[in-house]
């Protein structure tokens, strides 16, 4: 019989010295070495969308395609609508391009429509044979109801209807349009004193912040 201690010790001398081990007996020997396994970054396979670029100020409403200056001038206007107006292609990139006047222009009712008179819209650098006519009468769009009042405004004395405005709203051209009436040469004066009055108090609120 062997003493377990000597049985032991074999056992335990063999596996120290890199022996086999005995079946059923785990081995103590070297435990293999693991390497650290690191994600390796793979590029994106999906292309990038290019930045939309900014829209034209004109065409998303930051700003007037054209402004009537002279309107306020002239005339006191009463009350302002918004309406549609029929165009051509050309006509459209040329209000886009900022080619359209309204200075010498006016509304019309007449045979229950209201038209737009006298306005300018330069025609299209790049157009063709097919471009449009400068100055041509062009139909405004409006609801009846809004049809209805101006022409009775129209129908008082010293009215008239003039368009202060050129603008796009949702990709369309809107004309902004006035019931006015005519100023005297006194009113004038007295527009301009105010315009010039306004200009000195701005200029003066500017100086004084820079200071």
């Amino acid at each position: 019989m062997t003493a377990p201690d000597e049985s032991g010790g074999a056992v335990l001398g063999n596996l120290t010295n890199g022996a086999s081990s005995p079946p059923g007996t785990a081995s103590l020997g070297r435990v293999p070495r693991i390497e650290p396994c690191m994600a390796r970054r793979t590029q994106s396979t999906v292309a990038e969308k290019p930045k939309a670029g900014r829209r034209d100020a004109v065409s998303s409403g930051e700003r007037d395609a054209s402004q009537n200056r002279a309107a306020s001038h002239n005339y006191f206007l009463l009350e302002k609508i918004e309406a549609g107006i029929a165009l051509r292609g050309t006509e459209v990139k040329s209000v886009r391009a900022g080619r359209a006047n309204l200075k010498d222009a006016y509304g019309l009712v007449k045979d229950g429509e209201l038209w737009l008179i006298n306005a300018h819209i330069g025609e299209y650098e790049h157009g063709n044979i097919f471009n449009h006519e400068p100055i041509r009468t062009r139909k405004l769009l409006v609801h009846k109801n809004e049809l209805y009042k101006l022409m009775g405004k129209t129908q008082q004395k010293g009215l008239t209807l003039i368009p202060t405005r050129l603008y796009f709203r949702n990709g369309r051209v809107k004309v902004e349009i006035a019931v006015a009436k005519g100023k005297q040469t006194w009113d004038k004066r007295e527009t301009e004193r105010r315009r010039t009055a306004d200009k000195e108090a701005r200029e003066a609120i500017a100086r004084s912040r820079k200071s």
